[in-house]
């Protein structure tokens, strides 16, 4: 497995920033092993790599005399949401200060004549779809995990919804972000769209806490829609549902939300979900309109997946059919680690243009089986973009080493099918290896706007670019 590799440690410095820090937030940073293993902690194979303090700030300016104090002494920083990202985001390579951003989460204003939020980091995706409920209105993206918005934005997370709503990237118009320095700016204003000067936001939304720590967010929001309706439909082979898939993004349905879930998936969640479907390759859909056009929707689909041996397609409006089956999606993760218990789950994603998407999932559930390996898939399929979850005995060196080859195996095949080694985990520690591989010499410019915006390399040291 690639292991978080430790960085050079300034053991001073960060004795004296944790001594100023303390005057100044009292409790609200925390020393003890505790609470520093959580804020080290990663949902996926990565060592563990501790911070040596969490502080908990509870606005912008707090935010920045933190900032202002580590670079002073040269002291690591990193930003920390809720924790679920999966390539080793939140770990301290090299030490440092933890700024947990749980206490920013406040709402600030709601501008429903304009469809957009302003909210704090720390507002998570949950808290903010409860809030604008009663005023019609939803942030669309979900990447199943109750996320920090903050983090969505640093991670440039996507989810369900994506083949639709678009990601992160698509759905932040602004973004307030303390600098290395500690100077607080502003990426853009509330508009829709601008020309002026360099696109700062984007710059931002996927740094992953290399280049600013966020601080508040102004987000796009859509209309809850009059009808959602969902639809659920087995095939007898992968190949054929992902070829549905293609034939139903490229007959331009609108559709919301397709997922995949491939046998083993399947399976796994009729256990732990208590579901009675087909164990075979299935195809989630939901349709988001009129109640005419969700219908009609509906319909269109139901002819292309008959045209691919489609079988037992079932179609609902009800919010509770619906909410059951989708929250079996969004358990998947559980469902799965119960195929294989006291296995360590190991999940890694790749995304590439959806003509590729049937080719590439046979290939990787075929290369999972030549390795002995137990690896159900599952994933946003109508961008291309699947999961492969690894159930590995991690005391077992051989199995984990056959691990390592498919995720090296898998991240290559999809850069060589003009994809990507990560459609919305990030880079973060584990994709490292393989960002050069994919951008060649733009990692270098990459390199160039990180030394020019953090000369110290004092931002989530570590992470994304090989140091």
């Amino acid at each position: 497995m690639v292991q978080a590799i430790s960085l050079p440690r300034n053991e001073a410095g960060i004795k004296a920033a944790i001594s100023v820090l303390k005057q100044l937030f009292g409790d609200r940073l925390q020393t003890s092993d505790a609470i520093r293993e959580q804020h080290g902690h990663t949902t996926t194979w990565i060592n563990n790599q501790m911070p040596d303090a969490v502080v908990f700030p509870a606005d912008t300016n707090e935010v920045s005399q933190i900032v202002k104090c580590c670079a002073e002494y040269g002291v690591p920083i990193i930003p920390f949401g809720t924790g679920t990202s999966l390539e080793g985001h939140v770990n301290a390579p090299a030490g440092g200060i933890s700024v947990d951003t749980t206490q920013m989460n406040q709402i600030l204003a709601v501008h429903a004549e304009d469809l957009d939020v302003v909210v704090q980091p720390g507002v998570t995706r949950e808290q903010l779809n409860t809030f604008l409920r009663d005023q019609g209105l939803f942030f669309p993206i979900d990447p199943g995990a109750n996320a920090s918005l903050g983090g969505m934005a640093a991670t440039r997370a996507s989810g369900t919804n994506a083949v639709r709503y678009g990601t992160m990237k698509d759905n932040v118009l602004a973004l307030e972000v303390v600098m290395a320095d500690g100077q607080i700016i502003r990426t853009a204003q509330r508009a829709k769209k601008s020309s002026a000067g360099y696109d700062m936001t984007r710059l931002m939304v996927g740094s992953e806490g290399t280049l600013g720590l966020i601080t508040e967010l102004t987000l796009k929001l859509q209309g809850i829609p009059e009808a959602v309706s969902s639809a659920r439909c087995s095939f007898r082979t992968v190949d054929d549902a992902c070829r549905a898939v293609m034939m139903t993004i490229q007959y331009g349905i609108p559709v919301a939300r397709i997922e995949l879930l491939d046998e083993l998936s399947v399976k796994a969640a009729n256990a732990y979900s208590k579901l009675e479907l087909p164990e075979t390759p299935l195809l989630l859909m939901e349709f988001h309109g009129s109640e005419a056009g969700v219908a009609e929707q509906a319909e269109m689909f139901s002819s292309i997946a008959e045209e691919f041996g489609g079988f037992d397609t079932a179609t609902t409006t009800s919010t509770e059919e619906r909410n059951k089956l989708w929250q079996a999606r969004h358990d998947m993760y559980w469902a799965c680690m119960q195929i294989r218990p006291g296995a360590k789950g190991i999940s890694t994603d790749v995304c590439v243009p959806i003509s590729r998407l049937a080719e590439c999932v046979g290939a990787a559930q075929e290369k999972a089986d030549a390795l002995g390996l137990i690896a159900p898939i599952v994933g946003h399929v109508g961008d291309g973009n699947f999961h492969a979850l690894l159930l590995i005995d991690m005391d077992n060196a051989e199995e984990r080493a056959r691990a390592d080859d498919f995720v090296a195996w898998l991240n290559q095949l999809a850069i060589s099918m003009d994809g990507t080694c990560t459609g919305e985990h990030g880079i973060g520690q584990g994709k490292r290896p393989y960002l050069k591989v994919e951008l060649g010499e733009t990692t270098r410019y990459m390199a160039a706007i990180k030394a020019a915006l953090d000369p110290d390399n004092i931002l989530n040291p570590g992470k994304i670019l090989i140091d």
